[in-house]
């Protein structure tokens, strides 16, 4: 059995009908929206789920939370942040796991569903740095702190000379290690600083053509299992129609590519006038090889329209730059 570390109940202890219990990891920014999820089913449905200890947070430590001197490439993957909440759901220790989409790995596990977007936070990325105001102000040779191989390689076709780090831990670790001189700059998820009240930390945000962000940035993603019909009532209607197709034609475009932490994968869709428009990139991890995908249709069509670029990408670079990216060394320690 997996055990929660923490179950906190929406209010008193004495449950008398019940509770909606909520998985979700337990770094700060991972509670801040386990919390915004409470906050938004009470809303939502305050005659079942507004009393007191009417929701329970189950919150459990992942692999991913406690190996944190390895890159995720190097261990298994982003799945390696979901798989305990993933048993944890099949295990019916948890009704619904609340997640941020992009940990989520391209293919759920049998019997479970993910129905649920909230509605989407900005997804760019953003630069911090004590000593220059952007990517391209720092000097030559500076070490910037990332585990992604997704920024890495967007950062060293902007300035092969910089030298990424493996730099993991929760927001508040990362910053503390920049604010120590570890690193010179870093880059992070503008969406999760915002969650936490902390964007003035920010030097300055990126814009898609400067560096892409990840597939299903900025979501937050509820799941649950495919047979469970009092959650998949609650979690229903909290989903942003909006938000759920962009990161649907994301997805497949990861799906298409068959995205795994060792290729660099960007992808982006949003809706602009009725129109989906995306954009997505594969790249080598040092920056120099690079291949582009842009695609408009309608929004009914997102799934294929993800797909198609990633099948198009693929044709592109052909089958023997996913085999050689594949066997390709990390670029920097």
């Amino acid at each position: 059995m997996i055990a929660a570390l923490v179950v906190l109940a929406a209010g008193a202890s004495a449950l008398e009908a019940t509770p909606l219990r909520i998985g979700t990891r337990g770094s700060p920014l991972a509670l801040a929206q386990a919390y915004m999820t409470r906050e938004l089913l009470m809303k939502n449905f305050p005659e079942e789920l507004g009393g007191e200890g009417a929701i329970q947070l189950c919150i459990m430590k992942t692999q991913g939370d406690m190996i944190l001197d390895k890159a995720l490439s190097e261990i298994g993957g982003k799945g390696l942040f979901t798989k305990e909440l993933d048993v944890a759901l099949l295990g019916d220790e948890v009704d619904i796991c609340v997640h941020s989409m992009k940990d989520v790995p391209t293919w759920l596990p049998a019997k479970t569903v993910l129905p649920c977007m909230l509605e989407r936070e900005d997804t760019r990325d953003v630069f911090i740095s004590p000593t220059a105001k952007s990517l391209k102000d720092l000097k030559d040779g500076s070490v910037i702190g990332s585990a992604s191989l997704r920024r890495q390689s967007q950062i060293l076709a902007i300035n092969p000379t910089l030298k990424c780090v493996n730099f993991r831990g929760n927001v508040q670790t990362r910053l503390r290690k920049l604010d120590e001189g570890v690193v010179d700059a870093t880059l992070l998820a503008y969406a999760g600083l915002k969650r936490m009240d902390m964007a003035d930390e920010v030097t300055a945000v990126l814009e898609w053509d400067e560096m892409l962000p990840a597939v299903a940035q900025g979501a937050i993603g509820i799941q649950c299992r495919d047979d469970d019909a009092r959650a998949l009532k609650y979690i229903a209607a909290l989903n942003h129609e909006e938000t759920f197709t962009c990161v649907s034609c994301e997805r497949a475009f990861l799906a298409a590519l068959d995205g795994n932490c060792k290729t660099p994968i960007a992808g982006q869709a949003r809706i602009v006038d009725g129109e989906l428009l995306f954009d997505g990139l594969v790249s080598s991890l040092d920056g120099q090889q690079m291949y582009r995908a842009t695609k408009t249709g309608a929004p009914a069509d997102a799934e294929k329209i993800g797909r198609e670029a990633g099948e198009g990408i693929k044709a592109e670079a052909g089958i023997e730059f996913f085999e050689w990216l594949n066997q390709e060394e990390p670029v920097s320690a």
